[in-house]
């Protein structure tokens, strides 16, 4: 597999960034309203991974759109399934362990481990980030030549 870092930094970057605000908003506020790091753990990893995937699957939905268009074809809602099939396939092993395990325990532990709920949460999301990303990236590689093409 060929290294494609400008590439992944393209794709996943800003979706990264988004992710990162609203993680740490999100479980600062869980925190503050509740006293309890299982709400923080929780509010910080499912609202990155809606800042996350929500950017992901509108810049899949843009290129998709912008080739479909240059061709003369329609964006229809077929392609949109094809676009979401693409997604899971790309995320889908990587985002089960990551949403339901290792992201959420690591949000729990290390903020009390560092005693900084803001340090905690953003050293747990970089370490979750790593066991996410290489099947996440494996997994596009891989599916670029079937699952990502939607010009007909």
């Amino acid at each position: 597999m060929k290294w494609n870092v400008r590439e992944w930094l393209k794709r996943y970057g800003p979706a990264e960034l988004l992710s990162v605000g609203a993680t740490l908003a999100a479980a600062g506020l869980g925190f503050e309203l509740t006293g309890s790091y299982v709400a923080a753990a929780l509010a910080g990893t499912w609202a990155g991974n809606v800042a996350y995937f929500g950017y992901i699957l509108a810049l899949d939905i843009r290129q998709t759109r912008r080739r479909r268009r240059a061709a003369g074809q329609p964006y229809t809602g077929r392609v949109l399934l094809r676009n979401l099939r693409a997604l899971v396939v790309e995320f889908g092993l990587a985002e089960l362990f990551d949403s339901l395990l290792i992201r959420p325990a690591l949000m729990y532990y290390l903020p009390k481990a560092l005693g900084s709920l803001s340090g905690g949460i953003l050293l747990a999301k970089l370490l979750a980030d790593v066991t996410f990303y290489v099947p996440a990236i494996i997994s596009y590689e891989l599916s670029k030549k079937r699952l990502r093409r939607f010009e007909e």
